[in-house]
């Protein structure tokens, strides 16, 4: 709405334009008006819908049915329903007040839309966010299932990973799921590592091993800081899932399933030789856990930018642009918060 003095001005610069000899059409259209708002500014000198009569909307409530929806809503036996229960209870009653969406903004203006019941406000969990620029500070572990040839039968692949280097650092295959078997193996991955004094997290689900007493108090032993991921979140392990998915879809895997312990033992032996030796990784820029694990994956990269900048020198007009980035992240995350991570350490956790 324009304001009396903001009108009188722009009818006297049209005016101004006219005389000069500007069609009015093309002057209001400067101004943002139209020929028509003009004309009428013409014949009425004032704006008369500040002061215009306007009758209440039908559909709008009294404050006696105002209050008739807030004491049905607050009554006993309403009290801790929602709308969409209170309005079709008191059809039933044979009462009629206001729809679910009345009910809604009369509650909304009298500040009582709330949580109505036992039930508590949803909380947003807090993401688990760790922080690794070298090997042994943090660890992910997880058991999965191993298939065997009696249906309905499984063998469990306890594996502890280091997020830094992604070295699978200990492994055990057992018949059954327990938290003393993975006591047993954090103990033992901790005497291999040497990493006694050091601080160290673990991550993990929230699965039973993980959360049970004799796991928490074996890390508590061992000065291992616990840390679990969100619940109902299946992500928050990612270096884990993606370490089994890698396994389980790689040539190595077995065509048959396992038929003895002893088998399946082997095969993991092998695959986590294979995983650690020999596997460059598309997350490491191509360099094997094992590598990166010994500090050994710069040297190896900067061996690399030398072969391929000299590959640029010698044939200069095979090279469109840059030689290939061979940079690796000196610090990675596990689950980064968005404003704090770094796009690099987005990167693929397999």
């Amino acid at each position: 709405m324009i304001s009396a003095p903001d009108r009188q001005e722009a009818m006297m610069l049209i005016g101004q334009a006219v005389q000069a000899g500007v069609r009015p059409a093309l002057a209001c259209r400067e101004l943002g008006l139209s020929v028509r708002t003009l004309q009428r500014w013409q014949h009425q000198a004032t704006d008369g819908r500040p002061r215009a009569q306007r009758p209440a909307p039908a559909n709008k409530l009294s404050d006696e049915e105002r209050r008739a929806v807030l004491e049905a809503a607050n009554s006993a036996g309403y009290a801790s329903l929602a709308p969409h229960q209170i309005v079709p209870k008191l059809a039933d009653e044979g009462i009629y007040l206001a729809s679910e969406s009345t009910f809604y903004r009369v509650l909304r203006a009298a500040g009582q839309v709330t949580r109505r019941g036992r039930s508590q406000t949803p909380r947003r969990r807090v993401l688990t966010t760790h922080r690794a620029d070298g090997p042994n500070q943090v660890w992910c572990w997880d058991i999965t299932w191993l298939p065997t040839t009696v249906r309905g039968r499984f063998f469990y692949w306890y594996m502890v990973k280091d997020i830094y280097s992604r070295k699978l650092v200990v492994n055990e295959v057992h018949e059954s799921e327990t938290g003393e078997q993975a006591s047993a193996l954090l103990q033992r991955g901790c005497l291999a590592e040497h990493t006694a004094g050091r601080p160290l997290v673990l991550h993990s689900d929230n699965g039973t091993a993980m959360k049970g007493a004799t796991m928490l108090a074996c890390m508590q032993q061992l000065g291992v800081v616990p840390s679990f991921s969100r619940p109902r979140v299946s992500n928050d392990n990612a270096y884990a899932e993606a370490l089994f998915k890698t396994a389980k879809y790689c040539s190595l895997w077995p065509e048959r399933p396992f038929e003895t312990l002893e088998q399946a033992r082997q095969w993991v032996a092998g695959f986590v030789r294979w995983y650690n030796e020999e596997h460059r990784h598309s997350g490491l820029s191509y360099v094997t856990p094992d590598q990166r694990h010994r500090g050994q994956a710069n040297q190896l990269l900067a061996h690399r930018k030398m072969v391929y900048q000299a590959a640029r020198a010698a044939r200069p007009q095979r090279w469109a642009g840059a030689t290939r980035n061979w940079d690796l992240d000196d610090v990675v995350y596990l689950n980064p918060e968005r404003k704090e991570a770094l796009p690099a350490a987005m990167r693929r956790a397999a």
